[in-house]
């Protein structure tokens, strides 16, 4: 018990030190006149209260990742808490606070706009492309699995479910973002931390032994190797790049510069608390990795929160706590699909009624396309895009800090270790080149290395 409260009272004092260091690094200033005030359009562009913008970022950034993700990353045991807290502080929370903050001081752009300022005009046509169809996997993913969870609760057809929450997606993306978004999402946030904080205090209560071993060996059943696959496997709880194309969504609702540590900072911090609560509860319920592992072959993740929730919380609380994830699912394939929608209007720059209608309507056929291919094979190659979107936010960050002569070092190490994560993945993972683990792991290590002395000795021009 001891060692869970450790790692919350790390992601606490992580929020209040850290935070206040990169915050003070960036130089947020009170003063600045915001986008949300000077490109006002009562659409993308609009004030929202703070505490709702934050509520709506978490929900945003949720998606599954500190749920499934955190439940497959409890198979390798106790370990995975030191990604979860660590990642969440020095990694994912300066990854969403500065594609955020960024976007603010460039009028509310869109990563792919920033990327281009930043990196180079040569690569965003490709990044454009890289970012659209990884949005609509993102949009696929999130409406497949809550299609599934709600198929399996109410027993009707699965495909009834996602032609719902596809209309549903249609509506969310072209209207305002305060008639939907602005309004209920902040509601399915509370209630996705009332359910997790509940089955947290039950299991207390109970007296419930959180880590049958102790230790922080490598106890996955099948003996995947941590690295790379437990750093992208347990991404959400600790940082993903699916988060960079949401930041500057929220970019555009700021009033005030300041209120960027809570809101970005702090919604990933949230987050990586909810990812080590899913995380215990996995390791707690099933007492061991093994278990853990055959309920997840047999009933998936899905499943698994299905049958932790009910005999935690009942069958009304089951439900909820199945609901609150389906939500949780939902919301983020929504602002997926948004997100998706002002990229590409940024890109053209074309960004009225008509244009919104048309671009929503090929981003979503899109993504009723891609529901129907098989969740695993879309989930495998998800979560190495998402991370390789991570990767190049965080490099993006870095030369944004070097031009404005700031301490870029805070964001280079986190781009320089998720670098060597991408490159290992790729290179040793069966969706790659299935090279031996030590080679693609030496291979990767030297091609980060290099990156990180070439970014360090080129000067950049603007």
């Amino acid at each position: 018990m001891g060692v869970f409260f450790l790692a919350l009272a790390l992601l606490i004092g992580g929020y209040v030190i850290y935070g206040s260091i990169v915050e003070r690094i960036f130089g947020a200033n009170k003063n600045n006149v915001t986008p949300a005030i000077y490109k006002c359009d009562n659409v993308d562009f609009m004030i929202l209260p703070s505490w709702r913008i934050f509520l709506i970022q978490f929900l945003n950034i949720a998606g599954l990742g500190p749920v499934f993700g955190a439940i497959l990353g409890a198979l390798y045991g106790p370990v995975a808490l030191i990604w979860i807290v660590f990642g969440s502080i020095f990694a994912g929370a300066v990854h969403d606070y500065m594609s955020g903050m960024i976007s603010v001081r460039e009028g509310g752009k869109s990563l792919t706009s920033l990327v281009e300022k930043y990196m180079g005009a040569k690569i965003k046509s490709i990044f454009l492309v890289f970012m659209v169809l990884f949005l609509l996997l993102v949009g696929a993913v999130f409406a497949m699995s809550p299609a599934q969870m709600l198929a399996d609760l109410s027993g009707s057809n699965f495909v009834w479910w996602i032609i719902a929450i596809f209309l549903y997606y249609f509506m969310a993306t072209l209207l305002p973002i305060d008639k939907i978004i602005g309004r209920f999402y902040p509601l399915f946030a509370l209630l996705l931390l009332v359910v997790t904080v509940s089955l947290l205090v039950v299991l207390l209560v109970n007296g419930g032994n959180l880590y049958p071993e102790l230790t922080f060996k490598n106890m996955h059943p099948k003996g995947l190797s941590i690295f790379p696959l437990m750093f992208v496997t347990i991404a959400c709880g600790a940082i993903s790049g699916f988060h960079a194309t949401q930041s500057p969504m929220m970019a555009r609702c700021l009033a005030n510069e300041k209120y960027g540590r809570p809101i970005f900072y702090g919604a990933m911090i949230t987050e990586g608390v909810v990812a080590l609560i899913w995380a215990t509860l996995g390791m707690a319920f099933y007492q061991g990795s093994s278990v853990l592992g055959d309920a997840i072959a047999q009933k998936g993740p899905g499943g698994v929160v299905s049958e932790v929730a009910n005999s935690y919380l009942g069958n009304i609380g089951g439900i909820l706590a199945v609901l609150a994830v389906v939500l949780l699912s939902i919301t983020s394939g929504d602002t997926a699909f948004r997100s998706a929608r002002l990229t590409i209007g940024d890109y053209i720059k074309n960004k009225g009624l008509f244009s919104r209608l048309i671009i929503s309507i090929v981003v979503l056929s899109g993504g009723i396309a891609l529901s129907f291919f098989n969740l695993t094979t879309i989930w495998t190659y998800f979560g190495w895009a998402n991370q390789c979107l991570a990767m190049i936010a965080l490099w993006m960050a870095c030369c944004y800090l070097k031009v404005q002569k700031r301490n870029y070092w805070i964001v280079l190490l986190p781009a320089v270790f998720m670098t060597s994560v991408c490159v290992t993945y790729i290179l040793h993972d069966k969706i790659g080149l299935s090279l031996p683990l030590n080679s693609s792991i030496i291979i990767a290590v030297i091609t980060s290395l290099l990156f990180m002395v070439g970014f360090v000795i080129r000067k950049k021009k603007l």
